[in-house]
């Protein structure tokens, strides 16, 4: 009978450490497995500091289970100082360990934070991709400036070619985060972020939304496809072919809210479109844009006058 409480105890022992296993066997260790240069800086700084915040760690959880043993009212054999009040070497460690992991956790951190810097173009004797990233809502909207085209919910790179991403928003605030390439940046309407990050290995990666923005947030994710050079210049010739154009009315029609968009690709886009959206919320050149459509108005008044 004595033995059936211990028993129960290791079974439920057994059923928790089973389902902690059980859950964590189905997490993403994403972060942990980078596939790019910033990933895997960010990666080892996080090791690093976590091994250093160990140090202090490990040692006062054993001597909270050593010093509840050791001192309970039981035990007749340990040491008995009620005069005792003060210990030079206790003094030392407990103020100096933890002064020396913050001074090099403090150098570590400067370091990091000025090498990792989102706005720093990364050294490569390879030219950098511009892409234009347009957070909307709920899709992803990358235009290609340099190569004309744009895509909905998928973005290409090609390996071992940094690229310069500029984001912003055409709505709420949101968070652009590729996890397997590192770094993530803030999309707000009116303003315009900046992300280098490479890919090293090809693969099919996951970016998401990392900042909830509505009811379509948990659908609002892309493809990053790292591709070698052939492979890129593939889809981009994909993407030319469908021959769709984003202009004015086309992005309009584009805007509007949607859950889980499908992927869309347009083989021509209107030149500034990125420049205009970051206008459109700060209220600057609208002189511009008024003469513009001047123009657009005079040119078809005078083609009807002809006709």
């Amino acid at each position: 009978m004595a033995r059936e409480p211990k028993t129960a105890s290791r079974l439920l022992w057994i059923m928790a450490l089973g389902t902690v296993a059980l859950q964590l066997s189905g997490c993403d260790m994403v972060l942990f497995n980078p596939k790019g240069q910033v990933g895997l800086e960010q990666r080892n700084l996080i090791i690093l500091a976590t091994l250093l915040m160990l140090i202090v760690v490990i040692p006062v959880m054993i001597m909270a289970l050593v010093f509840s043993v050791r001192y309970r009212a039981s035990n007749e054999k340990a040491r008995y100082t009620p005069d005792w009040g003060h210990s030079r070497l206790i003094e030392a460690v407990v103020w100096g360990v933890p002064l020396a992991i913050i001074i090099v956790l403090g150098v570590v951190t400067w370091r990091s934070t000025h090498a990792l810097d989102p706005y720093r173009p990364l050294a490569s004797d390879t030219p950098a991709l511009k892409v234009q990233v347009i957070a909307m809502d709920w899709k992803w909207l990358f235009v290609y400036p340099e190569l004309g085209i744009a895509s909905v919910n998928e973005m290409a790179m090609p390996v071992d070619t940094p690229v310069d991403f500029r984001v912003t928003s055409d709505g709420a605030i949101t968070s652009f985060f590729i996890p397997a390439l590192g770094g993530q940046i803030y999309a707000m309407a009116g303003m315009q972020t900046r992300l280098h990050l490479i890919a090293n290995h090809a693969g099919d990666y996951t970016g998401i939304a990392a900042n909830y923005n509505g009811p379509g947030f948990s659908d609002m994710h892309f493809k990053a496809l790292a591709l070698d050079p052939a492979g890129f210049e593939e889809w981009v010739k994909r993407t030319r072919a469908a021959g769709r154009q984003l202009d004015g009315a086309a992005y309009t029609q584009l805007a509007k809210p949607s859950i889980a968009h499908p992927v869309e690709h347009y083989g021509q886009v209107e030149p500034h479109l990125f420049q205009s959206l970051i206008d459109k919320y700060q209220g600057v050149n609208r002189s511009r844009e008024v003469e513009r459509r001047l123009g657009d108005s005079q040119g078809e008044s005078t083609q009807g006058s002809k006709e």
